[in-house]
């Protein structure tokens, strides 16, 4: 039995669908570690900072599985140019999401290694920094599955912000080393940590760029870079 044109573009329709499931599954775990991770390192919680470590393997078995599927959408059928930029624009975002993933475990590891040194994390208003460069990532995510471009406007616009509170607690940390020399070693690790706080809001911004593409066809940055 030949299927007609119409079934097999239902069913194109339904794998993207899919696609799009899996895509959001997996930021939203991306998303939960990096959470995680800056309570880890707010608190210096070890065995917090070791759950967020043992969740790297799950991240990267969802970054092989959705690129497995995005190829094999590629070969079903001749897919339209509005299909190609959504599967390629798919293909894209998981090496951001993966990043994410990896950018949690390396907060984390940061965080046993400041307890280990004695440090403290309570000189700089952590959370405030990751709290918008979260809200960057998860209106990213939304914005790919709504194809809303007023979505990936505010997550460039976040972007200044985090770039601003990044420059503020960098500079914080900074007056510490000057002022508590002895612990400079543990302030280095922290200095280390907000730069992978400030890298998730830059993944976000990749995610949103390529939606932007997704939905106009037009590729461009959409923020200045620093």
């Amino acid at each position: 039995m030949v299927e007609s044109p119409g079934y097999a573009r239902q069913a194109y329709y339904d794998e993207i669908k899919e696609l799009e499931h899996d895509l959001l599954d997996m930021g939203s775990r991306a998303e939960q570690m990096f959470g995680q991770a800056v309570d880890a390192i707010c608190n210096l919680d070890p065995k917090l900072a070791m759950c967020v470590i043992l969740k790297d393997d799950e991240i990267d078995e969802r970054d092989l599985k959705i690129e497995a599927r995005c190829l094999r959408l590629l070969g079903l059928q001749q897919p339209m140019a509005s299909d190609l930029r959504a599967v390629g624009t798919a293909m894209k975002m998981i090496t951001d999401i993966e990043r994410v993933g990896d950018l949690a475990v390396d907060i984390s590891k940061i965080a046993l290694k400041i307890e280990k040194e004695f440090g403290e994390t309570n000189i700089i208003d952590i959370p405030m920094m990751a709290r918008e460069a979260r809200a960057m990532f998860h209106e990213a995510l939304e914005a790919y599955v709504q194809r809303d471009l007023a979505r990936v406007a505010e997550v460039c616009k976040k972007d200044e912000i985090v770039d601003a509170l990044y420059r503020e607690l960098r500079s914080q940390i900074f007056d510490d080393m000057r002022s508590n020399p002895d612990q400079v070693v543990a302030d280095g690790w922290l200095l280390l940590a907000i730069h992978h706080v400030e890298r998730v809001a830059d993944h976000a911004v990749n995610i949103a760029e390529r939606v932007s593409f997704m939905v106009t066809g037009e590729l461009k940055q959409l923020t200045k870079k620093s």
